[in-house]
């Protein structure tokens, strides 16, 4: 029994060891990402399973920006509910997460672009409608806000940031923006006082800001300063019917030193 504990305990260290050796090498290797979403299946190694019900994400030939197909994105009533808690009002929702290993880092400026298409069908709220958010994995950290969010709300688009200090409006949209394609590209970087984000709707600048971009580590202990992507349906769980909006022409790139162009 003795011996098979000691071989146990240096199998897991080995694998302790293993986990951190490519934890280590992937924070070396440049993040490159595309995804036009041809296949009729998710790809595992850029998707993540965990923030949307089986069926909630699909391959559609109906509606897209580009291509043969893009992904329609549905959330039912009482999809991932989670509870009304200090933070706020009850929620469900079907979002399309990236996978820890593409998570961003502190200190460095990432590109991303993307195509989301709001039905017409889709209501005009006042209530809470997150249709992308970039969130910093943390610890305890309240409130638990994304840094950065596009919101749809009465009728309008809406792109938030959120840190310690509170919660600042970016962008506000002037005409309603469903029924066509709406290509949006950030560039951000990521740091707690020299950060940046420079954002643009069909071609044409809404945002430009300097400063922080991230909770302050003494703000709930941030794990690794890293920051995760999701886009999708995140909505306030009050028993509305089904929504859907659509995903296209994703794609994410880490910026050398001088700057994405």
């Amino acid at each position: 029994m003795k011996q098979f504990l000691k071989l146990a305990a240096r199998a897991v260290l080995a694998g302790l060891i293993v986990v951190a050796v490519l934890i280590a090498a992937l924070k070396m290797i440049p993040i490159h990402i595309y995804d036009g979403f041809e296949s009729s299946h998710l790809n595992w190694s850029r998707w993540s399973r965990y923030r949307f019900e089986p069926g909630a994400v699909v391959s559609q030939q109906s509606v897209v920006r580009s291509g043969r197909s893009a992904l329609a994105i549905t959330v039912h009533s009482g999809d991932r509910y989670e509870a009304a808690s200090a933070d706020g009002a009850a929620t469900e929702r079907a979002e399309l997460m990236e996978s820890w290993w593409l998570f961003s880092r502190v200190g460095r400026t990432y590109s991303y672009s993307f195509s989301l298409y709001l039905p017409n069908a889709l209501p005009q709220t006042s209530e809470r409608l997150v249709i992308a958010q970039w969130k910093q994995l943390c610890l305890r950290c309240r409130p638990d806000n994304p840094i950065l969010a596009i919101r749809y709300e009465n009728g309008r688009l809406k792109v938030t940031r959120h840190d310690e200090h509170g919660n600042i409006v970016l962008y506000r949209s002037d005409d309603d923006p469903r029924g066509r394609w709406l290509d949006f590209r950030f560039i951000i970087r990521f740091d707690t006082t020299n950060g940046s984000i420079a954002a643009t709707l069909d071609g044409h600048d809404i945002i430009h800001y300097r400063g922080p971009t991230l909770y302050r580590p003494a703000h709930g202990y941030p794990l690794r300063g890293l920051v995760y992507f999701k886009t999708g349906l995140y909505r306030d769980a009050l028993g509305e019917p089904p929504w859907t909006m659509y995903v296209d022409e994703y794609r994410k790139d880490q910026c050398p030193q001088l700057g994405c162009s």
